[in-house]
């Protein structure tokens, strides 16, 4: 038993070490994230377009 109690001691001791980004980090990193997402989705539509239209023309 003494050792749990030990385990969630340095767990809690751990995580007041933590050093959590402020707000407008977050903020600013999520932006990034939806961004370059939504621009690999765009460059991966147009080459799944182009790809189709290719596949299209060749099976005519």
């Amino acid at each position: 038993m003494n050792t749990i109690l030990n385990y969630f001691k340095g767990v809690r001791e751990e995580l007041s070490k933590i050093v959590w980004p402020s707000k407008q980090v977050t903020i600013n990193h999520t932006l990034v994230v939806i961004g370059v997402s939504l621009a690999v989705a765009v460059f991966l539509g147009v080459i799944d377009l182009g790809l189709s239209k290719v596949v299209e023309q060749v099976v005519k």
